[in-house]
């Protein structure tokens, strides 16, 4: 699965993990999040995201 990172404060969303704080279960894919999750660090949305390239 792929790892996405916040821009703004850089954040990354690992699937992996998931956002258990923010309801979001491990496992779950970025593009399956919906679509007014934000970030559990600075609280922007999905938008603000981008493909972390490993």
């Amino acid at each position: 699965m792929k790892k996405y990172v916040c821009e703004p404060c850089g954040y990354i969303y690992d699937p992996v993990e998931g956002d258990p704080d923010g309801g979001i279960a491990p496992g779950t894919s970025f593009e399956d999040i919906p679509e007014d999750w934000v970030c559990p660090i600075c609280g922007v949305g999905k938008e603000d995201f981008v493909l972390l390239e490993e």
